[in-house]
């Protein structure tokens, strides 16, 4: 009848809930620190990982809203229900290539799932521009993250759980 002893599901023990984080497309997931790239590799935009990918279908990598679609759609921003904030960007170097081997399925205010396809990329495009096609998913706003866990190394499926990021 009244909610007033009850707790927020959202929260356990005066803590928020730790949120599952998905590999958004098939591949070999790695470390950010195994990143190609010393932006990513030495989490100068966040920590999180990568999968280098087997084929081009990008999904969503957690359950949220996007933030923002790069003019050269190389990149999308989602932020979680909790305010934590992730990056997805589709290669190394790719901001280049002025969008030519990607296509955006999703706009700002969009609500996302780990079903949802949010971009396709061109593989072999991305070859035969001579980049790297590390698909690298970090959280831009770790000052925000009380505890990032990744359980999964090798082989992954898009949508399967890699880990798990808890908000302060």
């Amino acid at each position: 009848m009244f909610n007033f002893f009850k707790k927020d599901k959202k929260e356990q023990n005066g803590l928020l809930e730790k949120k599952n984080l998905y590999s958004p497309v098939n591949g070999k997931i790695i470390p950010v620190s195994e990143v190609a790239d010393p932006v990513f590799s030495q989490k100068m935009m966040g920590d999180g990982y990568a999968v280098i990918p087997t084929d081009g279908n990008i999904y969503s990598p957690a359950d949220g809203e996007i933030l923002s679609v790069f003019p050269t759609k190389h990149a999308i921003g989602i932020q979680l229900e909790d305010g934590l904030e992730l990056l997805v960007h589709m290669g190394l170097d790719t901001v280049e290539l002025n969008g030519k081997p990607f296509e955006t399925h999703v706009k700002e205010g969009d609500k996302v799932t780990a079903e949802t396809l949010i971009a396709t990329c061109d593989l072999d495009a991305l070859a035969e521009a001579g980049k790297n096609n590390a698909m690298v998913v970090v959280i831009t706003n770790m000052d925000k993250v009380k505890e990032l866990t990744m359980n999964m190394e090798g082989q992954v499926q898009a949508h399967d759980v890699v880990g798990s990021v808890q908000p302060k």
